[in-house]
């Protein structure tokens, strides 16, 4: 059984059981007239609201208010910078870190969650705390958390862990098959009967 065109789906139920990209989503939600910016499960969510409301958008949560007025895109930023609940990680902030602890700097999810939680504290503050969750790398026991919406890193993973044998090839070839198969919420998730579908 293979995907069907989108259009043929009349329920959110029949959409949640195929796995959409967000390039896909983000068409979809074009061709209906739907906001298509935002994250992956966000655009999903759209579209099977829709589909089960003759096409209407899905009231949209009021963003939270935030308190502080510091343009993180044009001060300058300096080791006592206080972190605010208005933090943006742009160019300006970036380039900052990237002064401070060199062209190893990456902006991951892990390190941009802490600064958001952490308002109060300080950019040096936060320089320490991006050494800590590095540290954790050198962790032979260490795997970073993968997030719901990446589903092809936490099939890869599951596959390669389950098949020392095999190659990433492999993994990709087997998730290529799978995600065109539908399933009961649109998760592609790894298998050892996977291993039939070729």
């Amino acid at each position: 059984m293979s995907r069907p065109n989108w259009k043929t789906l009349t329920t959110s139920t029949q959409f949640n059981q195929w796995y959409w990209s967000k390039e896909e989503l983000e068409d979809i939600c074009r061709q209906m007239g739907l906001p298509f910016t935002g994250r992956k499960f966000d655009l999903r969510d759209r579209i099977m609201y829709a589909l089960d409301n003759n096409g209407k958008r899905k009231p949209t949560d009021k963003k939270k208010n935030t308190t502080s007025k510091f343009n993180w895109a044009r001060s300058p930023l300096t080791l006592d910078t206080k972190i605010t609940d208005n933090v943006s990680f742009g160019p300006n902030f970036r380039s900052f870190m990237k002064s401070q602890i060199g062209n190893a700097f990456s902006c991951h999810s892990d390190f941009m969650d802490w600064v958001k939680a952490s308002a109060g504290k300080t950019l040096g503050d936060a320089i320490t705390q991006w050494h800590l969750l590095e540290d954790r790398k050198k962790d032979p026991d260490f795997k970073r958390e993968i997030a719901d919406n990446n589903m092809y890193a936490q099939y890869t993973r599951d596959f390669l862990a389950d098949n020392p044998g095999l190659t990433l090839k492999d993994a990709s070839k087997y998730w290529l098959l799978k995600r065109n198969l539908p399933m009961k919420d649109g998760f592609v998730r790894y298998h050892k009967n996977d291993l039939n579908l070729s």
